[in-house]
């Protein structure tokens, strides 16, 4: 998988993107997610925000283990809609508890939100996301 420039400064630019999960039964959740992506995988922490429930019990950590299949999608708005673009990412979810993925990810994730910096986030889950492909549309 190659991208462009472009495609990269917009993954690095975004704050946010949109994870979209599914249960066994293909019943889609969508849920906004903080991302770092390492030039192969995205990365996704189960962070110590506020959360209903525990986080092995999250509805997008349920999905995954049910059915790994997701999506994750990074755009841009602009209301000169000549500026407009996104990308379409699809993939492969695991959850990392541990090891060196982990660890960096927690590197990576912390290096970009410093809100990360004071969370146990290396002792918690960190979706992973391999991508199987990757679909563009609009003006980088």
């Amino acid at each position: 998988m190659r991208l462009n420039r472009n495609a990269l400064r917009l993954i690095r630019a975004a704050r946010i993107a949109h994870l979209a999960t599914a249960d066994a039964a293909g019943r889609p959740y969508v849920v906004p997610i903080c991302f770092v992506f390492d030039g192969k995988h995205f990365y996704s922490p189960i962070d110590e925000k506020p959360k209903q429930v525990a986080p092995q019990k999250l509805k997008r950590l349920k999905n995954i283990r049910e059915n790994p299949t997701v999506s994750l999608v990074i755009d841009r708005y602009d209301e000169d809609w000549n500026k407009l673009a996104y990308l379409i990412v699809f993939g492969t979810a695991r959850t990392l508890s541990s090891g060196t993925k982990h660890h960096n990810a927690v590197r990576r994730l912390r290096r970009k939100y410093p809100q990360y910096r004071l969370m146990a986030i290396d002792r918690l889950p960190i979706i992973c996301i391999i991508v199987n492909r990757i679909r563009s549309w609009g003006r980088f």
